[in-house]
């Protein structure tokens, strides 16, 4: 059973045209915001991943901060950071003195988040954020916002076979990875019961719903416990088109054959702790969340639809 509904004082507004705010993506988001990460002995990518998070930070928001969970790093990750963190103050550092994993890691990112919303960004830069701005205002009229990874509009893309095979082809550095991706996303939606179109990607929270989340995963299923527990607190959603980058350096670690198995056994534990009550009783013990799509314009409300617009080449 879920702990609560949605937080006392969302962020987002009411759909109501009457009380949109007239604020203008051109401008700086003027509202705080925590860029989350983690990662495990990434000193190739580290120092650019840190340059670019920053600079994109500072063209986009007025208040901000980077929180980097150094998962036990037994290269110059540490080094790297520690050196960064002289110049740049709102650059906060976790260590793990061993490894914890992505699970771990992030829930203590999550946690130590101190601005109004917080997003994550893989070490590697592997989701194309560059409408960073778009979604941070969507903020404003929805509790939480959710990459997807666009599948082109084709006339073949809308048959469900079809349009599994054209996710495979955005989801993943290889067709091996890909296909792990797109058989995890199946297993969670049948277990849980929730119509989202993608479960790993990046995701927009207020800070405070995200902390008091009662978060149990110690793998990559965080990202979908997040958005699962939300869900069945009556969240409303809004999924957005945020592409996959294919990783240039360094390794990969979530394909692993051992990181698939842990996966895989925490995704179990959790559905028999929590999820399959939420699954199935959800009609009689929870509010069920709402979600929108950019993919599907003709259910956003017009001054939506007029923020998103730019997205829309996203999926051409």
């Amino acid at each position: 059973m879920m702990d609560s509904p949605v937080l006392p004082g969302s962020s987002a507004t009411s759909l109501k045209p009457s009380l949109v705010p007239s604020h203008s993506p051109s401008t700086k988001f003027d509202r705080s915001v925590s860029l989350l990460t983690w990662g495990l002995n990434e000193e190739d990518l580290v120092q650019d991943f840190l340059d670019r998070a920053f600079l994109t930070l500072r063209e986009t928001v007025v208040d901000y901060e980077i929180v980097f969970v150094n998962d036990g790093s037994s290269d110059r990750t540490g080094a790297i950071l520690e050196s960064y963190c002289k110049t740049e103050p709102r650059l906060k550092v976790i260590t793990n003195q061993t490894n914890l994993n992505v699970g771990l890691s992030c829930r203590r990112a999550v946690d130590s988040a101190t601005k109004e919303f917080l997003f994550w960004q893989t070490v590697d830069w592997s989701y194309d954020i560059s409408d960073l701005r778009l979604y941070l205002e969507l903020l404003r009229y929805y509790d939480v916002v959710q990459g997807v990874r666009p599948v082109p509009e084709r006339l073949l893309s809308h048959i469900p076979l079809l349009r599994s095979l054209y996710r495979v082809k955005t989801r993943s550095d290889n067709f091996k990875k890909a296909l792990i991706s797109l058989s995890n996303y199946y297993v969670q939606r049948l277990l849980f019961g929730v119509p989202f179109h993608d479960f790993q990607n990046v995701t927009f929270y207020p800070t405070k719903l995200a902390q008091s989340l009662g978060l149990q995963a110690r793998t990559p299923f965080v990202n979908p416990e997040m958005l699962i527990r939300a869900y069945y607190r009556g969240a409303t959603f809004i999924e957005v088109p945020i592409a996959f980058i294919p990783r240039s350096k360094g390794h990969a670690k979530g394909a692993k054959l051992t990181t698939v198995c842990r996966t895989i056994k925490d995704v179990l534990i959790n559905w028999v702790r929590w999820g399959w009550r939420v699954r199935f009783g959800a009609r009689h013990e929870a509010t069920k969340g709402s979600i929108v799509r950019v993919a599907e314009p003709f259910a956003l409300p017009d001054y939506v639809l007029a923020c998103t617009v730019p997205l829309f080449k996203r999926f051409r």
